[in-house]
């Protein structure tokens, strides 16, 4: 195990609707909590409630000592305050721990996966994170709607069935013996098979994911490229006039057709890149998961 690599990060189903998604997502103790069963710690709030009455009965019993009087109400208006604090924090724990609990089966933990499906999925996280980050992505030369709705769908959906993979490798592991008695090994090899295709099978979408990750980060560094020469290009006449000011005859027209042309040669090369970028992507979304 690498400790440098880093775990993915959490994953919630894109579908829903918007308010729970946010809700889940700002939440993730919440949801760990709702998948282990882990009940909140009861708070001081109820000790805070007992104590209220008492100290509002010392501020009538010393009501004649002014100063005590004043001292007695400021700890019980204290308390009072912290009283209600403590119980509109445990309010909200407890609606979040619902709706986590009822939601349970609309995200993914890093804890749900072992580590190979860990690593798989942080790997399409972050190709999805490198396509949307892009500058090209931005600019929407690419899909941007599409890249929007259909990434984080995909990411999803390689989630959920990395974390079916891994409880049946946790299954597998408990019920395969290490040691197969001699002739049984072909009765079991059907059920490896089987994880290893679907591993196989996850593994190629992720990689999908990453070709067009990869032509993104091309077509980013073309038109970053593209940018600085519409820069230059706007000097253009600048660069011809010393040129053909400066050098021979015979040179300088090479030289003034080349800076002509070098425009429109990284402006041919960056629309080829986005062109492979979206003809990648097109190829990815034939095949959907879902």
């Amino acid at each position: 195990m690498d400790p440098r690599a880093l775990p993915p990060r959490v994953v919630i189903d894109p579908a829903l609707p918007r308010d729970v998604w946010a809700r889940l997502w700002s939440g993730p103790q919440f949801l760990r909590m709702a998948r282990t069963g882990t009940e909140p710690k009861a708070s001081g709030s109820r000790v805070l409630l007992f104590l209220i009455p008492w100290v509002v009965m010392l501020a009538y019993l010393v009501g004649r000592f002014t100063g005590a009087a004043i001292v007695a109400g400021v700890i019980g208006l204290i308390a009072l305050l912290r009283y209600a604090t403590a119980a509109a924090d445990q309010r909200d724990v407890r609606q979040r721990l619902r709706l986590a609990r009822q939601y349970a089966a609309h995200y993914v933990l890093p804890e749900d996966l072992d580590y190979p499906c860990q690593r798989l999925l942080r790997r399409a996280q972050d190709a999805v994170d490198a396509v949307l980050s892009s500058a090209v992505h931005r600019a929407g030369f690419i899909d941007t709607i599409d890249n929007q709705v259909t990434l984080p769908e995909e990411v999803w959906q390689i989630a959920q069935r990395l974390a079916r993979l891994s409880a049946m490798h946790s299954e597998h592991r408990r019920l395969v013996p290490r040691v197969l008695p001699s002739g049984l090994e072909d009765a079991f090899r059907p059920y490896t098979t089987a994880l290893d295709a679907a591993w196989t099978s996850l593994s190629k979408r992720v990689r999908h994911l990453e070709e067009y990750a990869r032509q993104v980060t091309r077509a980013d560094q073309v038109y970053h490229a593209h940018q600085r020469l519409e820069t230059l290009a706007a000097r253009t006449p600048d660069y011809q006039r010393l040129v053909a000011d400066t050098v021979r005859d015979d040179l300088a027209h090479r030289h003034i057709r080349e800076l002509g042309e070098q425009a429109w040669q990284v402006r041919r090369l960056f629309e080829e890149s986005v062109l492979q970028a979206r003809r990648t992507a097109g190829e990815l979304l034939r095949t959907p998961l879902t």
